[in-house]
């Protein structure tokens, strides 16, 4: 049947070493892309965000089982990424293991995870901007220009008026400037990364050690508050990882780069794991720092939490100062590799005929997917300008839990469909000790979630399928080869000397597949 027709694997592999992107990325900057998507909004936003209106100073315990969640799924990542190296990410391991129903659904997901993540950092940006500028030259830029025109009242779980405020140009400038970087080459993109992710491990660690000083034990009574209405309580609790959980979005961004490291299946994992484990206990220890500062009930409202709680406290300029510095750089390398992974799954998509074809293709000069990644930083753009940060942060974790379901399952899947198949890692105690409760829990924190973002997630996923039957499915290149069998030169016109003459050693081994599939 169509809907549940899969890939083979050897094919996926076969394509993935056609395509000309430049392999210059070794292990560290692997660990560096990890942690230049993780650290960002979570930490310097989303923390006060989920401690004031979801679990109080149980924020704390809220990362814990976020981090134990993400350590379940990047266990499942790396197997998947090590053994199907392809920049598709998770799209291109379901469409092995699932079908190509599957495998769209979880792409127009991924979709969701990265544009609107990007958007979610980008309005996070804004506010450290503003604060900044603010603290350090006196120049306060006014509300109109900085905000989105609408915010999102949890307690009602509807949208109200942002009076006064009309579109968010900072959080606008940032996007489109990221996006010009990446369609300028991956090398680039990686040097700016890095030096990023030094300055913001820097500046975290002075919060962390600097701020201590000023901890109150009597902040963190009650520690787990007493439940009021949706907020608070163990469900509180689940609910603040639910929010928490964009934390960690970005260690299975490291496997969108698969098609550009220089040994995949060794480095991949390692980027994919160390980097997850780094964060998980900076955040741990920032969570901590922070409700015991001040009381969670401060920071609502706050997309500045850390810079905020240090207001109550003397002699703070300068740390608060350092802060906005770094949460301005960190949050910018979270953009910047948001907007990396993303124009790579529409490159995978549309090499799979389910998106137009003009997606998988490289710039001549630059060996950049420019029209995918172009696309995406303006569809990104516009989100960040006109939409608040906590209803994008939550749109975002649930797609990004949805895929974590879809990759756990898929390792199992794999182990007996493709057992002999070379891995560069394993996931250790068997296909089910590690993956199941993977999914499970992923699952359970799932249904958690509001009901509004349950239903927005449903809506796209909605959308996607017209998008599917309306485009993907009579254009999908394993349920249509004759389609193909006449485009193959146009399809691969990046995988050409210089793009002017057709590569005969290209051209052979795609007619050969083709035969094969019909």
């Amino acid at each position: 049947m169509r809907l549940v027709a899969r890939k083979p694997l050897e094919q996926i592999l076969h394509e993935g070493q056609r395509t000309q992107m430049k392999r210059i990325l070794g292990r560290l900057d692997l660990i560096a892309i990890g942690i230049g998507a993780i650290i960002g909004t979570g930490i310097f936003v989303l923390t006060g965000v989920a401690a004031a209106e979801n679990a109080g100073p149980a924020v704390i315990v809220s990362f814990i089982i976020g981090g134990v969640i993400s350590g379940l799924s990047a266990f499942s990542y790396s197997e998947l990424s090590s053994m199907v190296p392809i920049s598709g990410s998770a799209f291109t391991y379901t469409y092995a293991t699932m079908g190509e129903l599957m495998a769209w659904i979880i792409g127009w997901d991924l979709i969701l995870e990265y544009l609107v993540g990007a958007a979610t950092v980008a309005v996070g940006w804004s506010s450290y901007v503003v604060s900044f500028f603010s603290d350090v030259f006196n120049v306060h830029f006014t509300k109109k220009t900085t905000q989105a025109p609408v915010l999102w009242d949890s307690s009602s779980l509807s949208f109200r008026v942002n009076e006064g405020a009309y579109i968010n140009i900072p959080a606008i400038f940032i996007t489109l400037a990221m996006t010009l970087l990446l369609v300028l080459g991956i090398r680039q993109a990686s040097w700016v990364n890095r030096t990023i992710v030094c300055i913001k491990l820097v500046v975290v660690l002075l919060f962390i050690f600097g701020a201590c000083r000023f901890v109150d034990s009597s902040n963190y009574r009650p520690f787990v508050p007493p439940r009021e209405g949706n907020s608070y309580g163990a469900k509180g609790v689940f609910k603040g990882t639910q929010r928490v959980f964009f934390a960690y979005i970005g260690f299975d961004a490291v496997s969108t780069a698969a098609q550009e490291a220089k040994d995949p299946q060794r480095d991949l994992p390692w980027g994919i794991c160390l980097s997850l484990a780094i964060c998980t206990a900076l955040y741990i220890a920032v969570a901590a720092v922070l409700c015991g500062i001040v009381s969670y009930t401060e920071l609502r409202g706050q997309a500045s939490p850390l810079v905020y709680a240090l207001t109550f406290h003397k002699d703070t300029r300068w740390l608060r100062i350092m802060i906005e510095l770094g949460a301005i750089c960190g949050l910018s390398s979270v953009i910047l590799i948001m907007l990396m992974g993303q124009p790579r799954i529409f490159f995978t998509m549309a090499r799979d005929g389910l998106f137009p074809r003009i997606f998988g293709r490289l710039h001549r000069k630059f060996k950049t997917p420019y029209v995918p990644t172009l696309v995406s930083g303006a569809v990104c753009a516009v989100l960040a300008g006109v939409l608040p940060v906590d209803i994008l942060g939550d749109m975002t974790s649930v797609g990004t839990l949805l895929a974590f379901i879809l990759v756990n399952i898929g390792v199992i899947v794999m182990r007996y469909t493709h057992p002999h198949v070379q891995r560069g890692f394993t996931v250790p105690g068997g296909p089910f000790l590690i993956p199941v409760p993977g999914a499970l829990i992923a699952l359970v924190v799932l249904v958690l979630s509001d009901g509004p973002t349950i239903y927005r997630l449903f809506i796209w996923l909605g959308i996607g399928l017209v998008v599917y039957a309306a485009y993907g499915y009579g254009h999908s290149r394993i349920g249509n080869p004759e389609r193909w069998s006449d485009e193959d030169v146009a399809y691969f016109k990046d995988a050409t000397d210089e793009g002017d003459e057709e590569r005969s050693d290209i051209r052979e081994p795609i007619k050969e597949e083709e035969e094969e599939i019909k």
